[in-house]
């Protein structure tokens, strides 16, 4: 569908660690090829070279220098590392009319809608906190410590969900994959979106 409004929409997907929000994540970007990914800053260290296709890796010190000089659309402390969304290439995307999809923390997210009022919210919801716990510790990457702390933080994110507009249960992966197509393709559609299109056809009569 091509763009009518002038703008492109942005939609912005959250959701704690263990909710499988990567690997939907992953199939949607697969199915809706023109949807642009924004791909976010971190302090963190590389657990897999496939990290570099979602993150740009910065030292403290350049993270925090971004930070002073307002080049982040958000930005947050996540698990004692930064992780933040350059504002620059979202506002070129959608000043051209082509769609955005940013993945953050639910601290960067709450920062996000409230400097982009127009955007699409989707969070991504484990079935319960028990399938949480064993996707976490399947992972076998950290410490029970470490995991402990990331169910905890989870709980708080979860907690925020209200704060979006849409929630997604991923308990069957192809379904949860094919609710949030179904958000991108309705919030691309939405009536808001199309007035100014709809009084140039009207006007032309």
């Amino acid at each position: 569908m091509p763009d009518t409004s002038g703008k492109g929409c942005l939609f912005l997907l959250s959701g704690p660690s263990g909710s499988g929000k990567d690997t939907i994540l992953k199939q949607v970007l697969a199915r809706l090829p023109d949807l642009h990914f924004s791909i976010s800053a971190t302090t963190r260290p590389r657990r897999d070279p496939s990290d570099d296709e979602k993150y740009h890796f910065m030292t403290r010190e350049e993270f925090e220098q971004g930070i002073a000089a307002g080049t982040f659309l958000e930005h947050a402390r996540y698990v004692d590392h930064y992780y933040g969304t350059p504002a620059g290439p979202i506002e070129a995307w959608r000043a051209k009319g082509e769609d955005v999809l940013v993945e953050c923390e639910v601290q960067g997210a709450l920062q996000i809608m409230q400097r982009v009022p127009d955007l699409t919210s989707i969070f991504i919801m484990p079935p319960s906190l028990a399938v949480l716990r064993r996707r976490l510790q399947n992972r076998q990457t950290e410490t029970a410590e470490q995991t402990e702390k990331r169910i905890q933080t989870a709980l708080t994110e979860m907690r925020a969900a209200p704060h979006y507009q849409y929630l997604v249960i991923n308990d069957a992966l192809e379904d949860a994959v094919s609710q949030v197509c179904g958000i991108i393709t309705a919030g691309r559609a939405a009536m808001a979106r199309h007035i100014d299109f709809i009084n140039e056809v009207l006007q032309s009569c």
